[in-house]
């Protein structure tokens, strides 16, 4: 509150009560009228108006009584009580008016930062899923090449025919890894209208995956326990980028390494082990640091986590390295 709004309401109540034994008391109306209102719009308090306008329509009365005029005084009085009552409440209600529009812009604004912030979100998370799809769909088929293209390094002079079979296996690799990556970005172009593209990873070509890895040189042996049966398409998908960067890890990490695969039908869940033997920690082919700096590994907790399951990565105590994970897929969801 200012004191020009407080000054102004006083002069006015004062013009108002020297007026009445003048015998024109209406000319000082107006001034405390809008002395009053602008008190009034002023005001962030409705009990500080309210009680200021009783206690000058208290003032306006004792002045009335006080002027010894009679009932031409009471009744300019009971007039300018009228005025400053009024005044009072209109102020008060533009008051709240415009406090209802300040709320409801802020209101406004608060939902569109609230929208820009959920969209933001989407992007971001979206990016992490490119990249994971990214990371596990190529990822494996380059790491062969890799392996592939360093045993040429000793076979091009000892053993051609072996040589020969590592250059089939890095174009086999490579055109299953571009092949993979047409399927991931014609995932990310496809327009809702247009049926869905079918994720490239699913549990029945396990098999397949397995033997692209024991063509590389990997030795894998594979164990699947329970009924199996038809399970959602996220966690069908999830389990085999699970198995694929395991196994690839084994690839890059292990070379020469056994590694099993062992999956488990349970009512409630889809259980996963992946090890191998490959040398202790500490060893030259440590792995105990990837689940810190390996974007591999936080992208499997990151599916994991998604899907309300969770997994475990991290050296065997015997050596070699061993991902276990646990993924929600009870009997009769929806596919």
């Amino acid at each position: 509150m200012s004191w020009p709004s407080w000054l102004s309401l006083a002069v006015a109540t004062a013009g108002a009560i020297v007026m009445m034994p003048a015998g024109a008391p209406e000319a000082a109306r107006p001034a405390l009228f809008f002395a009053m209102l602008l008190f009034s719009l002023r005001s962030e308090k409705t009990a500080v108006v309210t009680a200021t306008a009783a206690m000058t329509a208290t003032v306006v009365l004792s002045g009335a009584v006080l002027s010894g005029l009679g009932g031409v005084a009471e009744l300019s009085s009971i007039e300018a009580l009228s005025l400053v009552l009024a005044a009072a409440a209109v102020g008060q209600a533009v008051r709240a008016r415009r406090a209802q529009q300040a709320m409801l812009v802020e209101r406004a604004t608060r939902a569109e930062q609230g929208r820009e912030e959920e969209a933001r979100r989407r992007v971001q998370a979206e990016r992490l899923r490119i990249a994971r799809e990214l990371h596990d769909a190529v990822g494996h088929h380059v790491a062969l090449i890799s392996v592939q293209a360093g045993a040429m390094t000793y076979l091009l002079d000892k053993d051609s025919t072996e040589a020969r079979q590592s250059l089939a296996h890095i174009q086999n690799a490579s055109g299953a890894a571009l092949e993979e990556l047409r399927l991931t970005v014609g995932l990310l172009r496809q327009l809702d209208d247009h049926e869905p593209v079918e994720p490239a990873g699913r549990l029945d070509r396990l098999d397949e995956l397995i033997a692209s890895f024991v063509a590389s040189g990997l030795r894998v042996t594979c164990d699947v326990s329970g009924p199996a049966r038809s399970l959602p398409e996220a966690v069908d998908l999830t389990a085999f980028r699970l198995i694929q960067e395991s196994l690839t890890n084994t690839a890059k990490h292990a070379s020469g390494a056994a590694a099993s695969v062992r999956l488990a039908f349970r009512p409630d869940v889809l259980a996963l082990v992946v090890e191998d033997d490959g040398p202790p920690a500490g060893g030259s082919h440590s792995r105990s640091e990837v689940g810190q700096s390996g974007h591999g590994i936080i992208g499997m907790h990151e599916r994991a986590a998604a899907l309300g399951g969770w997994l475990s990565a991290g050296p065997r105590g015997e050596g070699g390295f061993r991902v276990v994970a646990e993924l929600p897929a009870p009997v009769g969801a929806a596919l």
